[in-house]
């Protein structure tokens, strides 16, 4: 004759152990789902001698009469390997797909990133010490507005 006994109940406190886990996980979830986004919500604003960054951390306004638009050029990161991201200092990498926010570049230089791709990047020097490397729809026309605004005909002169 076969017999079956149940385990005795336990204490419950093991689920409160469970409460703080799955807020985490679930933190984390929004924060990977926020991150992997961002591509899809990123502008840049030129206005007002200003060049605003929005839909992302990163990024702080720039006056144009700071960026060195002499030097500005549309680039392949491909033919220009020292423009390579190479150091995340602060910032996001989701491999090649999305960098944005701070980072050193191969060869040295500090830069802010916004890229989404290699080819057809912007490249900014600035006088504040670093270079900006973003990913723009169309880099020819944000280039040219950046060059036609007003506050930053100062570098033509």
């Amino acid at each position: 004759m076969t017999e079956t006994f149940r385990i005795a109940p336990g204490s419950l406190a093991g689920l409160w152990l469970l409460l703080p886990v799955s807020l985490l996980l679930m933190g984390v979830l929004v924060m990977l789902a926020v991150v992997c986004l961002a591509p899809r919500r990123v502008t840049f604003e030129v206005g007002d001698g200003t060049l605003r960054f929005h839909g992302d951390l990163y990024g702080k306004p720039i006056r144009l009469s700071e960026l060195q638009l002499d030097q500005a050029q549309i680039l392949d990161l491909a033919q220009e390997p020292g423009l390579l991201p190479r150091w995340r200092t602060a910032g996001t990498a989701l491999g090649r797909a999305y960098n944005s926010g701070w980072f050193r570049l191969r060869n040295g230089e500090k830069a802010l990133l916004y890229l989404t791709r290699r080819e057809r990047v912007l490249s900014v020097p600035t006088t504040l010490g670093y270079r900006l490397l973003l990913s723009p729809e169309s880099p020819e026309q944000m280039l040219a507005s950046l060059r036609s605004h007003p506050s930053s005909l100062a570098w033509a002169r």
